[in-house]
């Protein structure tokens, strides 16, 4: 019969041609290969002889997945027996790494990107002991795996924080200490600026961190910490907000800085695309307003991690309501505390916020 040039025998029936198949592992002409979507390395061979240089561009967000429940802990952390660190793969050059909540209660997320040049990890977690906490063993370990299917012996690292005044993030950077090839962005502010190149125009300027063919952009978002910056990559179209905007207690430092910062997050969102916001916590449960206390190991019923891009509006619209003044609002899908105690509670309850009661975790 005629063939086209995306004939291929084993989808049109005819197995005994299959040896002699153009495509070994599909015809990327047909309809679920659309023009510009990005097809996945996860066939190639481990141990490469040559090194895979990826596409990182194309039109829309990279594919992948975080339809994904995490480990929730237990109400004695003593007895839990979840991994420590929890790995989700988003696509092959993206992983969703959380700390364990009996590890630590923040249980804060981190980042770990892949490029043609190297890898970069956005924040550090809670705890520094290796043995509680081994983010640089399971970190070493994704970086090992992701190397032998690209054919790459050395993958450089640099690792960098949304602030390195966050005691939640910054902790597990000693256990980078000393590793070989291997950046550590500098956690002093003013250090931090210059290597960034935004000494001369912080927080005005935009900085960045190439990891070959995947740029990503470092913006000053300062508010809840001084030295607070938020990561854009725009091969998945995620915007990394660490504790300036996430799914939990908004602890503002310095309410200016924290309505500035929304604002360019909110400017630089028209000009790029944001599939979604991934902060660094969760704190809120799935029922709007309401959200775990401190401390709390035990955490069944939580929001998802991932926010819409119009949450930003929402926080930028609260914050300007909040700012010169101490006090908590609710919102839905996240607290902002401005001058008052992480713990502080309200008699009313916000309006347009439904008041549901929340499921008791026992």
């Amino acid at each position: 019969m005629p063939q086209s040039p995306t004939y291929n025998p084993v989808l049109s029936g005819n197995p005994q041609s299959a040896t002699a198949r153009s495509y070994p592992n599909g015809n990327p002409t047909l309809g679920y290969n659309p023009a510009g979507a990005r097809n996945t390395d996860s066939a190639v061979p481990l141990h490469r002889k040559e090194a895979v240089i990826h596409d990182y561009a194309s039109d829309g967000p990279a594919p992948g997945n975080l339809a994904f429940r995490w480990t929730y802990g237990s109400n004695v952390a003593a007895k839990n027996r979840d991994p420590r660190v929890q790995v989700v793969q988003y696509n092959e050059d993206t992983f969703v790494l959380r700390q364990n909540v009996c590890v630590h209660w923040e249980a804060p997320f981190t980042y770990l990107l892949f490029g043609n040049e190297g890898a970069l990890l956005i924040d550090s977690g809670a705890t520094a002991d290796a043995e509680l906490y081994p983010l640089r063993k399971t970190v070493d370990a994704i970086i090992t795996r992701w190397g032998q299917a690209r054919g790459r012996n050395a993958v450089p690292l640099t690792v960098a924080l949304t602030s390195g005044e966050d005691v939640a993030q910054n902790q597990g950077l000693v256990q980078f200490a000393g590793r070989p090839d291997t950046t550590i962005v500098p956690r002093p502010l003013g250090a931090m600026k210059g290597f960034y190149g935004l000494a001369a125009n912080w927080p005005a300027g935009l900085g960045r961190i190439d990891l070959g063919d995947r740029a990503i952009e470092v913006l000053p978002t300062p508010g809840t910490h001084r030295d607070g910056v938020s990561f854009y990559d725009p091969y998945c179209d995620f915007l990394f907000t660490g504790d300036l905007l996430f799914p939990g207690k908004i602890n503002i430092s310095h309410d200016g800085d924290f309505v500035a910062s929304l604002e360019r997050l909110k400017a630089f969102a028209a000009t790029k695309p944001v599939k979604w916001i991934l902060g660094g916590h969760i704190e809120m449960m799935f029922v709007p307003g309401k959200y775990y206390a401190r401390f709390a190991t035990y955490k069944p019923y939580e929001r998802v991690l991932e926010m819409e891009p119009s949450l930003i509006n929402e926080a930028l619209q609260y914050g300007r309501e909040v700012q010169g003044k101490d006090m908590m609002l609710i919102r839905p899908d996240f607290a902002l505390f401005n001058g008052v105690s992480p713990d502080a509670r309200t008699q009313v309850w916000p309006e347009g916020v439904p008041n549901i009661n929340a499921p008791r975790p026992f």
